[in-house]
């Protein structure tokens, strides 16, 4: 029989937050479900603890080749899934036991959303609550939320939300040339498609540390370009579409300011003219534009503190 929920974790390493992963879904009280391990070329430690799972009926374990693409190990596991509804959790996350309960419980009420997610809070890597200042300010909002996920007046944290599968299916899963952001990308084409029920009750924690894939900066704001510009045209209104352009010019201005303090001049250039900055329109980019492409220009000495 097909279960309710697909749970799609995927994993590189990182054993000691996995188990603990893993542990969060196992306590469940909501239990029909399977769980999708996509491991993304583990060591042999992770893998031999993924192998102990070889006789559990609900949890798959799919062992791929090392590709480094969240994206595209996330979309491995939701080519296994067979359930209704799809969740996702990463191998760093946690669930609160009666996660699953509720956000099924919520959508049965709420028929017209076809997808929906939780306020969560952040842990450090031992698992203690961060400070205040740096949780979640955003609060969980239910209904339209394209434009509020548009400008950050709303956010849904990867491991927060459950949805139909085939609403998934429809948008065409995770962009796998979106290689940061990703999450974000795939919330804001399922709400072009649905509302959403959110749940106010944090329901997850996610956790940070040092050992995050979207340490790259330089990589990470060349894919918020991308993003941004991707909306420029998807985005339904003109006021969203304009609010996506102006985005993508400050994602692009943000890079060429760590490309200037990478003191890589040509770069520089290239980012601040595809991202459109050094136009005469938006006299307010300028002066940091200027200040970008003149970085790489000065004695080290004279910048090591700017």
């Amino acid at each position: 029989m097909r279960p309710t929920v697909s749970i799609v974790l995927p994993t590189h390493n990182r054993k000691r937050w996995l188990e603990l992963a893993v542990a969060s879904v196992l306590a469940q009280t909501f239990t029909d479900w399977e769980l999708i391990v996509a491991d993304d070329g583990s060591d042999v430690e992770t893998k031999t603890y993924l192998a102990s799972f070889d006789s559990a009926t609900n949890i798959h374990v799919l062992f791929l080749a090392r590709s480094g693409n969240p994206s595209r190990v996330r979309n491995a596991g939701l080519r296994s899934a067979r359930g209704r509804y799809v969740a996702f959790i990463d191998s760093d996350d946690v669930w609160s036991a009666g996660k699953l309960e509720a956000q099924l419980a919520a959508l049965k009420s709420n028929p017209h959303c076809r997808w929906s997610y939780t306020s969560c809070n952040r842990i450090d890597a031992d698992g203690r609550l961060l400070a205040l200042d740096l949780q979640p300010a955003t609060p969980a909002r239910s209904g339209s939320i394209f434009e509020a996920l548009l400008v950050h007046d709303a956010w849904a944290a990867m491991p927060t939300v459950v949805v139909e599968r085939a609403l998934v299916e429809e948008i065409g899963g995770f962009d796998e040339d979106q290689l940061y952001g990703e999450f974000h990308d795939l919330c804001l084409r399922l709400a072009l498609r649905s509302d959403v029920i959110a749940l106010s009750d944090v329901l997850c924690s996610v956790r940070a540390h040092d050992e995050h894939y979207s340490e790259n900066r330089v990589a990470a704001l060349t894919a918020w370009m991308r993003l941004y510009e991707k909306f420029a045209t998807l985005a339904p209104t003109t006021r969203a579409r304009a609010h996506s352009e102006w985005m993508r010019r400050r994602a692009a201005l943000d890079l060429a300011a760590r490309q200037g303090a990478e003191r890589d001049v040509r770069a520089v250039w290239r980012t601040l003219r595809e991202g459109k900055v050094l136009s005469w329109r938006l006299p307010r980019l300028w002066y940091r534009g200027v200040l970008a492409l003149l970085r790489p220009l000065v004695p080290r000495t004279l910048t090591r503190h700017v």
